[in-house]
This record gives structure tokens, C-alpha cells and sequence, in this order.
């Protein structure tokens, strides 16, 4: 079996633990042959793990560019980052991975979206919520009509931000406690359960939004309150809370209402879909938390190989993105704003 090559730009947390597991899972169809990071404790500390020499280790992804044995790149950096260098590394003309969200902000998210067409060359966004089990389980089952027609969902996150920073994990990074993005945490974050939802439920025609006010510098608002409109006619109210907790259990997680019957989600770890009927049954649908990383990278492989297309591509992510900074210009101007009004934005299903 062909392995492709790999180029990793950014060798921190979201390499470590998010996407070296799922190389290390499909070991067969990849292989890492060059990192690049600007941290070089970081280059040395993947050194040996991953069998490189120092010729393998660049702090100048210009540099690593040059290599003619990568096939491919992987990017994972502070999100400030993401359109600028994206955009450079797509002139080596080869396929790429960029973590989401694809920009800091709508201006040059959209030009991310026109990457792959100004420069002939295939790029994934790694948006691991749109290739989750239980996302595509959720979908399938609205998509079939298993609870009758969808009137309308409500879905609650809440995240602890403040209790995050001195865990050592994610929230820790300077880069997230003093974002240079529109939105701080709730791009960050929130961009995920948004795709989640425009993947269910297809693209947004409009939102309205309220926000509470957050005085730290990593968000704008501590609590943002969203209405969704979507072009399929579904309705839904999205809260996401970054300062607190969710003591209770269960938790509200996502929960879809029908004619027929109800889904609902706890949280993406639960390992459970419930679907739950107007006639006093349910099933239960188990699903592998946290399988999207994996999901995500057999499709980029498979793309590569020519077996099948790019399920998660710029033009797709823009909507999502896109979404996020319409709720928080609705949260800013009062005012309804549409999302998908220009069908070259709609994402194709």
C-alpha cells in the first residue's frame, strides 16, 4: 500500500494529541518525514518518536517547502496563522491538511475558500465534527425521517475557560488566552458544534443572537444565545457558555425534536445516540467518541489516491466559519443576519 509522505507544520497540542494518534492508528497509508515548528524543544522532543534526523527537523516552513520527498502537508498552528500560511504552502502545489476554523476572520476566510481553485491544489479542513460517528449517525437519522419531520433542536455547551487555563491543556496556550481572532473561544470552540449542526441540518438562512459580555481578553462574550433559521426549515436555538459548568446530570447537550419522536445527544464522548418515540420506545445507537480524527485522515488518504473526493474542503468550512462571525454581528448590531444567501457559499448535500 502507497504511504503518503507527510509534512507536519506546528508540533504542539493539537499534533500531540489530537492528530498523531490517528496517524499512529493508520501508520500503513502515512508516514511522517519532516516536522517544522518555531519551538525548537518541540522539533527534538518528536525527534526520535518519530524516527527523524536532524535534516528532517526545519523551524522555516519556506524551507521544508523545498523537500521533494513530501507528498503532502499537514498544518496546525495558532489560528491567526492558518489562511497566511496556507496560502504560501499551497504553491508547492501539493495536498493539504489545515485545522479549523480556516481563518481568523471573514475577510480572509474568504479567501481561504478560494484557495484550492487559485492554486489547483486539494485541501482538507480538519474539521473532525463533520466527520464524527455520531454527527454522521445524527444526520442520517434526520436525513431517513426516523423521528417524523424535524421541527426544531436546542443545544446546550458549556466549557469552564478560566478552570481550562490551568490545566496544562489547550485553554494554557498564550495564543488562546490572547486570541488575535474574531471571537476568541467561540470560534475556537463553538465552530465546532456549528459545523456539527450545518452538517445535520444542511446550510443557515438566518440568526439572531444576544450575548453577555466577558471582561477577559480570551472571548467577547461569557454566554452567546443564538437563533438559527435554516434553509431546510428547521429551527434551533444554540447556547454556548464559556465560563462555568454543568453540574447536572445528564447534561442538555443537542436535542432534536420531530413529529414522531426526539434524538439526543448528551455530549460528543458519551459513546451514545438515543432516539426516543412519541410511543414510549427508544434505541440506543453506540458510536466510537472521538473517531472523526481518524475519519478524517482515511478520506484525505483516500482523496490522494484518487478513490474518493474531499468530503470537508475550504469552500465547505467557509459556511462555518461564516456562521460564527454572522452571530456575533448579530450580537453587535441587534439585528437578524443572513448566513448562505449566496449559492456559491451553500455547502453542497
Amino acid at each position: 500500500m502507497t504511504q503518503l509522505r507527510m509534512g507536519i507544520i506546528g508540533v504542539g497540542l493539537a499534533f500531540e494529541r489530537l492528530h498523531w494518534p490517528a496517524y499512529q492508528r493508520l501508520s500503513d497509508k502515512f508516514k511522517i518525514v519532516a516536522i517544522c515548528d518555531i519551538d525548537t524543544r518541540q522539533l527534538e522532543k518528536w525527534k526520535e518518536p518519530l524516527g527523524l534526523s536532524g535534516a528532517d527537523l526545519f523551524t522555516d516552513y519556506k524551507e521544508m517547502m523545498k523537500r521533494e520527498d513530501i507528498d503532502a502537508f499537514d498544518i496546525m498552528l495558532p489560528i491567526e496563522l492558518n489562511f497566511d500560511v496556507t496560502s504560501d504552502v499551497a504553491q508547492a502545489g501539493k495536498p493539504i491538511i489545515c485545522e479549523k476554523p480556516l481563518a481568523p476572520n471573514k475577510e480572509e476566510a474568504l479567501q481561504a475558500m478560494r484557495l484550492p481553485r487559485k492554486h489547483d491544489v486539494p485541501i482538507m479542513i480538519a474539521e473532525n465534527y463533520r466527520y464524527s460517528e455520531e454527527n454522521n449517525i445524527i444526520r442520517d437519522l434526520v436525513r431517513t425521517c426516523e423521528i417524523g419531520d424535524v421541527y426544531y433542536f436546542i443545544q446546550n455547551r458549556v466549557v469552564d475557560f478560566p478552570a481550562d487555563m490551568l490545566k496544562g491543556g489547550f485553554a494554557s496556550t498564550e495564543w488562546r488566552q490572547h486570541p488575535e481572532y474574531q471571537g476568541g473561544v467561540f470560534l475556537d470552540t463553538g465552530v465546532h458544534d456549528i459545523a456539527a449542526l450545518r452538517h445535520i441540518f444542511g446550510p443557515i438562512e438566518v440568526v439572531q443572537a444576544v450575548g453577555v459580555e466577558e471582561d477577559a481578553e480570551f472571548a467577547p462574550y461569557s454566554v452567546v444565545q443564538a437563533n438559527m433559521k435554516f434553509k431546510c426549515g428547521v429551527v434551533g436555538h444554540f447556547s454556548f457558555f464559556c465560563t462555568g459548568r454543568e453540574p447536572q446530570r445528564p447534561l442538555v447537550g443537542l436535542r432534536i425534536f420531530g413529529s414522531e419522536g426526539m434524538i439526543y445527544l448528551e455530549e460528543s464522548s458519551c459513546g451514545v445516540v438515543n432516539v426516543f418515540y412519541n410511543d414510549g420506545s427508544s434505541r440506543q445507537i453506540p458510536y466510537e467518541p472521538n473517531r472523526g480524527f481518524v475519519n478524517e485522515l482515511l478520506n484525505f488518504y483516500k482523496a490522494a489516491v484518487g478513490e474518493e473526493s474531499l468530503a470537508v474542503t475550504p469552500e465547505l468550512e467557509y459556511g462555518d466559519a461564516l456562521t460564527v462571525f454572522a452571530i456575533l454581528e448579530a450580537i453587535q448590531t441587534k439585528q437578524s443576519v443572513e448566513v448562505d444567501y449566496e449559492p456559491e457559499y451553500e455547502p453542497v448535500y
